[in-house]
């Protein structure tokens, strides 16, 4: 696979294929912007370049139908403030004024196009539609690390019709974080996996048992291996169904040699909300009527310890419902707990990587994927449909 900086970009039609799904308040203003700016470092290159850049991405979840709430109008105001210049705005994405205004591009110009999925064709990887994107762009560069998992016209498809595929600065950062450097990780290498459901993480469980020296399994899927243990979990959220494959995955760590690490007390609740009366229990004494919805004081220390001397830490997944600021605090500790070892710290995006901006460590991890999907996917040992494409392109 080809990276930006290997593909000459001088007086060319770029078009990148950006992740600009930010988050947006009531009004359409940008909450955070992160995803923006780990476009930039791209961005800048081509610029330097004198290249014309044509951005395209998506925002939010239209279903094949214009919303103007979902314009990437706020998107092209917020770039333009970052690169310090006129970003010009598409009202489309494809058909004639979008064609016209890409002939009209000038060298060292940036000219972002409406919301992809404003057409049914983009998540259903219509050749058409790929091929209308494609004529717009002498070299395409997938900068889209936080999509690479899906396989849209704009990813994958697209590749079929440019000559020349590449992916830029941020998409070799990803790759290089969660593929070679937990390819041969220093070691102890740790891995702690959380958020609700076993069935959202067992193939990436099922993977990582066989890589790392220490396993942390954290969240509402760590009731379901207490179960599989003989606990009784209350009304916590537990995956019946799933109680032999967590029981394999038991064994699997006792065969392998790797010390797998559960909760041993949690904070529980009758509810899950805010206003709910809540206790700190050992894991043996939850009651039936109620729901463990964080880890406890004790697991801290020990997750704490766990961690205390390794080499190379990722992390996906919350240990509780850490929204609610009475279930945030084994979340919060473990961020701080990361952000003070000496190891090599990935934080695998999603929700954990908005526990992380809200306790303000942010500095102190060393990297933090834009991705949440894609890295899982990379966690689960799988190739990314978006990468598979730039490969066959190269």
């Amino acid at each position: 696979m080809k990276y930006i900086d290997q593909i000459k970009l001088k007086g060319k039609r770029v078009v990148f294929r950006f992740d600009f799904n930010v988050p947006m308040d009531a009004s359409q203003n940008i909450t955070d912007d992160t995803r923006i700016r780990a476009g930039l470092p791209s961005l800048n290159y081509a610029l330097d370049e004198d290249a014309m850049v044509i951005i395209i991405s998506h925002l939010g979840r239209p279903k094949g139908k214009k919303v103007d709430e979902l314009s990437l109008v706020p998107v092209a105001k917020r770039l333009s403030r970052l690169l310090g210049k006129q970003v010009l705005m598409a009202k489309d994405c494809i058909g004639p004024e979008v064609e016209k205004m890409v002939q009209e591009l000038k060298p060292g110009c940036v000219l972002m196009l409406e919301n992809l999925r404003f057409y049914e064709g983009e998540e259903k990887n219509d050749d058409e539609f790929a091929a209308k994107l494609a004529a717009f762009a002498d070299v395409y560069i997938d900068d889209a690390f936080g999509n690479a998992h899906r396989a849209h016209a704009s990813n994958v498809g697209i590749t079929k019709y440019v000559k020349e595929c590449g992916a830029g600065y941020l998409m070799k950062k990803e790759l290089n974080y969660f593929q070679k450097q937990l390819e041969k990780p220093a070691r102890p290498f740790v891995a702690i996996i959380g958020g609700s459901k076993v069935s959202d993480k067992l193939t990436t469980l099922i993977n990582l048992i066989k890589k790392v020296d220490k396993l942390i399994i954290g969240g509402g899927m760590a009731f379901t291996f207490l179960k599989a243990q003989g606990f009784e979990v209350g009304k916590s959220l537990a995956e019946d169904h799933l109680l032999p494959q967590a029981k394999d995955i038991l064994d699997q760590a006792q065969k392998l040699g790797v010390k797998l690490y559960l909760p041993i007390d949690c904070v529980i609740a009758q509810n899950k909300s805010a206003e709910a009366v809540t206790k700190i229990v050992p894991i043996q004494e939850i009651y039936p009527e109620w729901m463990g919805l964080d880890i406890g004081p004790a697991t801290i220390t020990l997750f704490r310890e766990v961690i205390a001397n390794a080499k190379t830490i990722v992390w996906n997944g919350p240990m509780g419902v850490f929204e609610i600021d009475a279930f945030s605090r084994g979340t919060y500790a473990m961020v701080h707990a990361m952000a003070s070892s000496h190891a090599l710290t990935i934080v695998g995006g999603g929700d954990t990587d908005v526990a992380v901006q809200k306790t303000g460590e942010s500095d102190n991890i060393t990297y933090i994927s834009t991705g949440g999907g894609a890295s899982l996917v990379l966690l689960e040992g799988k190739v990314l449909p978006a990468v598979a494409a730039l490969e066959k392109c190269a």
